[in-house]
């Protein structure tokens, strides 16, 4: 299913500054490996919404080989922390290499394993939490990402409304994760949450 009408999304599409060399190189080859990305729109909203926090701590649940997390990077400093994970040793030098080339070395911190884990383990309190792990583990993100994220802070997740399968009558595992995950970021105390319609569905989470 489509979420928005196709030539709306090319006007989206083209209103998007030009971006760097880099991007239009990893495109290029997620598209070659049939790799999923969040894509130019959602990137520059994750580049937007990191200079609006003023982001000196970002974590990803789900990295892949470093795309969104090139767009963080560019909102933030040199000692910052933005921490990348992915459960595939490859992800991890194939996002060192991207990251090298587009000159952010400097924020490399790729953590190959259990992205909860990690999370649960690193000291300190995040700016921002992007959450963009197997569907089915959605629901487990949200009490400890509340607990991890400083007040103020943003749980931003992706796929949110899964390709339109959150419409469907009989959803799957993966589809039903998603499904509790928002349902549950509604009825959180905690969070203030709006869905954005962007490509597959990005949901933002305030801490409040």
């Amino acid at each position: 299913m489509e979420l928005l009408h196709a030539g709306i999304d090319s006007y989206l599409q083209e209103l998007l500054p030009d971006r760097d060399a880099i991007f239009l190189e990893m495109e290029r080859y997620a598209a070659g490996e049939e790799f999923p990305l969040v894509g130019p729109q959602v990137g520059h909203l994750l580049e937007i919404l990191a200079r609006s926090v003023e982001a000196e701590s970002v974590i990803e649940l789900g990295s892949g080989f470093g795309y969104s997390a090139l767009w963080f990077a560019r909102a933030m400093l040199d000692g910052d922390r933005l921490i990348q994970t992915d459960m595939k040793e490859e992800n991890a030098g194939l996002s060192k290499s991207f990251f090298e080339k587009a000159g952010f070395g400097n924020l490399y911190d790729f953590r190959v394993g259990d992205a909860l884990q990690v999370l649960e383990q690193e000291e300190g309190h995040f700016d921002i939490i992007f959450n963009d792990l197997f569907k089915e583990h959605y629901p487990r993100v949200i009490d400890l990402a509340y607990k991890r994220l400083r007040p103020g802070g943003l749980l931003i997740s992706d796929n949110t409304l899964w390709r339109g399968r959150v419409l469907e009558q009989q959803p799957d595992g993966k589809t039903r994760g998603v499904l509790q995950f928002n349902q549950a970021l509604k009825e959180h105390r905690g969070f203030l949450t709006v869905q954005l319609p962007l490509r597959d569905g990005v949901s933002l989470s305030y801490k409040v």
